[in-house]
C-alpha cells in the first residue's frame, strides 16, 4: 500500500502543468522548472523565436553604425534569457505576494518624477533613467505595478468600501498617467485604458465608470482642440516640447483623405516612417520575401521597434503577420480561460490585466504599422528590441503563470479535502508551517485598512 502511495501523482499538479515527466532526466528537470500553463509557455517560446529572427534582420542600421554584426542580436538574446529567468522567478511565487506591487508603484512614481531632471534623452524623449550604470524605463515599471495595484484593490472591493476604493483607484490612475503623459502620451492612454477595462471587469458600478468615461472624452476633445491652437513657437523647447510631435502626428494622420494622388505617393519628412512601412507591407505579399531579405529595414528608423510588424509582413508575408496577430489573441483567450478557473479574485484580475496589457499594446503596434492609427511609439511586446520592455513583458507572462499555478491549486485543494499537507506546502512555500502566508494575509489586511482609513 505504501509503495502505491509513493508513486501516485497529485491530480492537481497534473492539471496545472506541474507533473513530473515519466521519463525523468532532462525532461523531468524541465517540467520542474517550466511549470504552469503549457499554452502560455508555447506562445512565449514562439514569440521569442520570431523576435530573435526578426531582430537579427531588422537591426541592420545598428550593425552598420557599430560595425558589429553580432552585437545587437547578442544583446537582445541576453535580455530574452534574462526574461526567462524573470518568468521562472515570478511564476514560482504565490500570487498573494504580488499585493506588494503597491510599494513598487510608489517607487516608480518617484522615478517618473525624477526622470525629466536626471533622465536620458533618446529620440527627443526623456523616458529613461540610469541607476548605477543600468538604464531603465520607469513608465514600464509603473505600468505593471499600477495594473497589479488596481487588481489588488478590486479584489478587496465590497459593499462597504467600494466608494473609497474607487476613489483610490481613479486617483492612482490619474496621478500616474498624467506624469507619464508629459513625455509618453500613448503609454499613459494605454495604461489608463487597460486599468479602466479591468475596473469594468471587476464589477465597479457602471454609473461610476460612465461618469469617468464622459469626463475623459471631454478632456480628450479639449486636448485635441488645444493642440490645434497652441502656437508652434511654444513647442520648440521646455515643458511643451512634446506637443509639437503630437501636433504633427495628428495633422499627418488627419489629412490623409485630403491628399492628391501625387502627394500621397511622395515621401516627405512628415510621412517618412509611414510611407516606408507601407512599402514594406506591399513588398511582403502573401508569403513574404523570407527572413533576412527585407529592404525597408535600411530605411525605417525604428524597424526593430515601433515598425517591426511591417518588417515581419515584408519577410513573412500576410500569412506571417496574421500568425503573429493570432498569437496575441491566443494569449487573451487563454488568459480568459485561466481566469474562469481561478477561485480567488486577485489572481483572476492579475491574469486578465496582464493579458489585456500585452494584447492591446500589440494591437496598437500593429495598427500603427498598417496606418490605422497615428504613430504612437509602442513596441510590439516581446518581439521589439528593448531592455526594460522585454523584461517587464516577461514579468506579465510570469504573473499569468503564477496565477494559473496557485489560483488553480487553491481550487483543487478545496475540491480535494484529503489532499496531502506536504503537497500543499510545496505549492505554498513555507519554512514555518505556513507563517509566510499568514504574514502576507496580514500585509493585505493592513494595506486595506490603511487605504480605507485615509
Amino acid at each position: 500500500m505504501d509503495d502505491n502511495n509513493n508513486v501516485n501523482v497529485d491530480p492537481a499538479l497534473q492539471d496545472s502543468g506541474d507533473s513530473p515527466s515519466p521519463f525523468g532526466g532532462i525532461g523531468g528537470s524541465l517540467s520542474r522548472i517550466f511549470k504552469g500553463d503549457k499554452v502560455i509557455w508555447s506562445v512565449f517560446i514562439i514569440l521569442c523565436v520570431i523576435s530573435l529572427v526578426e531582430i537579427f534582420s531588422a537591426t541592420s542600421t545598428i550593425v552598420y553604425r557599430q560595425q558589429n554584426q553580432w552585437g545587437p542580436i547578442l544583446r537582445h538574446a541576453m535580455f530574452l534569457i534574462g526574461g526567462v529567468g524573470v518568468i521562472i522567478l515570478i511564476h514560482n511565487i504565490p500570487y498573494k505576494y504580488f499585493s506588494s506591487l503597491i510599494f513598487i508603484l510608489l517607487a516608480s512614481i518617484i522615478l517618473l518624477i525624477l526622470t525629466p531632471f536626471i533622465g536620458t534623452t533618446v529620440n527627443g524623449a526623456e523616458r529613461w533613467i540610469s541607476i548605477f550604470g543600468i538604464t531603465i524605463q520607469p513608465s514600464e515599471i509603473a505600468k505593471i505595478s499600477l495594473m497589479g495595484t488596481i487588481a489588488f484593490l478590486l479584489s478587496k472591493q465590497n459593499e462597504t468600501n467600494e466608494g473609497t476604493l474607487f476613489k483610490w483607484m481613479i486617483g492612482l490612475m490619474i496621478g500616474v498617467c498624467v506624469i507619464i503623459a508629459l513625455d509618453n502620451l500613448s503609454t499613459a492612454v494605454l495604461l489608463f485604458g487597460v486599468c479602466f477595462l479591468l475596473m469594468f471587469i471587476g464589477n465597479v458600478k457602471l454609473w461610476r465608470l460612465l461618469k469617468v468615461a464622459g469626463i475623459g472624452i471631454a478632456i480628450l476633445l479639449l486636448f485635441v482642440l488645444l493642440l490645434k491652437v497652441i502656437p508652434a513657437d511654444w513647442t520648440q523647447s521646455g515643458a511643451l516640447s512634446r506637443v509639437g510631435t503630437w501636433q504633427n502626428r495628428i495633422e499627418n494622420f488627419g489629412k490623409h483623405s485630403e491628399q492628391t494622388e501625387e502627394s500621397y505617393f511622395t515621401i516627405t519628412d512628415e510621412n517618412y516612417q509611414v510611407a516606408h512601412a507601407k512599402i514594406a507591407i506591399s513588398n511582403g505579399g502573401v508569403f513574404g520575401k523570407f527572413p533576412g531579405n527585407s529592404t525597408e529595414r535600411d530605411f525605417l528608423p525604428q524597424a526593430y521597434s515601433d515598425f517591426i510588424f511591417a518588417i515581419i509582413i515584408e519577410e513573412l508575408g500576410i500569412v506571417g503577420g496574421i500568425f503573429v496577430l493570432l498569437l496575441y489573441i491566443v494569449i487573451l483567450i487563454r488568459a480568459g480561460m485561466i481566469a474562469r478557473k481561478t477561485t480567488k479574485l486577485f489572481p483572476k484580475y492579475l491574469v486578465l490585466g496582464s493579458a489585456l496589457m500585452l494584447s492591446i499594446q500589440a494591437f496598437i503596434n500593429m495598427a500603427v504599422a498598417v496606418h490605422l492609427i497615428p504613430v504612437t511609439g509602442q513596441p510590439l511586446p516581446l518581439i521589439s528590441r528593448g531592455g526594460t520592455s522585454t523584461l517587464i513583458t516577461c514579468a506579465y507572462f510570469g504573473l499569468i503563470l503564477s496565477a494559473d499555478r496557485f489560483g488553480m491549486g487553491r481550487k483543487k485543494e478545496e475540491d480535494d479535502p484529503l489532499r496531502d499537507k506536504k503537497d500543499d506546502n510545496d505549492d505554498h512555500p513555507s519554512s514555518n508551517g505556513g507563517a509566510p502566508d499568514k504574514a502576507i494575509d496580514h500585509l493585505e489586511d493592513k494595506v486595506e485598512f490603511e487605504i480605507i482609513k485615509v
